[in-house]
């Protein structure tokens, strides 16, 4: 079981991290280029001190506003108890769409272990109307028992996504022993939940976009300089490639000096995704820089199942206003 919470403590401290990027009292910049960053400091600067007050006030009511109306619409949400995976000796059954004050949204699970070995049972991909999201879900279950289980739906990328109904929940369940052993890998499962007919897939793709190339784009939407670790750079990723996609930064500089980019995304095909490429404040402060001048890289793509590279992107230089 210490793997089962080491897991949990991992994917939780991830989501922790998320939600305070996002608490920052000064607002993220939008994603500019560099041309479009020079010209807009003279605007920002005589921006009125009664002007921001007024702007931040706005922002709370609508960030409560928006928080109570999540709440509300999710309370309603239902799905019916079905069978997800019922393979090799392992069954999992969705019995009910839960919601916890501090986890958030879940889906309650009955998790079967009908065979004579130990088994952990976990996602290798979630993805809640057409948005990879991040699971808080690993169990295990021991040869011949069963175990009451919650999936939870991170919060923060929820909102992240903007997603205030969740009205479909795909699922990639796998399953593996004590010696890292896999009983099955990948099993694909889809909840309807009542919320169905009625949510928005519409993309948030407003940005700028800095990849577009072999069915998959990128599109740079905001730098927080005032994140939880660091800076955060806030991309959107939609794939429409034919294949499951894994992006990667890599050559990353912030006004010339080379950072440490911690960034990963799997986009599956035909879905999108919206993660942050994250700069610890120490590699920042170790180098000087105090607020974001220009910033360059370059991506890397890969097919996620076989690893093979399906291009490295020429390098892409932005910045902030």
């Amino acid at each position: 079981m210490k793997r089962k919470y080491w897991l949990l403590a991992i994917l939780l401290g991830m989501s922790l991290a998320v939600s305070g990027c996002s608490s920052s009292s000064e607002e993220p910049k939008e994603v500019v280029s560099t041309e479009e960053a020079g010209t807009s400091e003279a605007s920002e600067e005589v921006e009125s001190a009664e002007d921001t007050a007024e702007t931040e006030t706005q922002e709370t009511d609508d960030e409560e506003a928006e928080t109570e109306e999540t709440s509300e619409t999710n309370a309603a949400v239902t799905i019916e108890e079905q069978v997800l995976v019922d393979q090799d000796g392992i069954k999992i059954t969705a019995m009910d769409y839960v919601t916890d004050g501090f986890m958030g949204d879940g889906v309650k699970l009955l998790v079967e272990n009908n065979t004579d070995t130990d088994y952990t049972i976990g996602c290798d991909a979630l993805i809640v109307n057409d948005y990879m999201i991040t699971d808080l879900f690993v169990c295990d279950v021991a040869a011949g028992k069963k175990s009451n289980e919650v999936m939870y739906l991170s919060s923060a990328a929820l909102k992240a996504a903007g997603i205030t109904n969740v009205g479909k929940i795909e699922m990639y369940f796998h399953a593996y022993d004590a010696d890292w052993t896999n009983l099955f890998q990948k099993v694909y499962s889809e909840i309807q939940t009542s919320a169905y007919d009625s949510m928005d897939t519409t993309p948030d793709d407003t940005g700028m976009e800095l990849y577009s190339e072999n069915g998959i784009r990128i599109v740079g939407k905001t730098v927080d300089e005032n994140s939880f670790w660091g800076t955060a750079i806030l991309l959107y990723c939609e794939n429409t490639s034919g294949q499951n996609v894994g992006i990667s930064v890599e050559n990353m500089s912030i006004n010339g000096f080379m950072m440490t980019p911690y960034y990963t995304a799997e986009v599956y095909d035909g879905k999108k995704s919206i993660d942050e490429i994250t700069i610890l404040s120490s590699e920042l402060q170790d180098n000087g820089i105090e607020s974001i001048e220009e910033v360059e890289l370059k991506f890397h793509l890969y097919n996620v199942d076989t690893y093979e590279t399906i291009a490295d992107s020429d390098t892409i230089t932005f910045s902030a206003k």
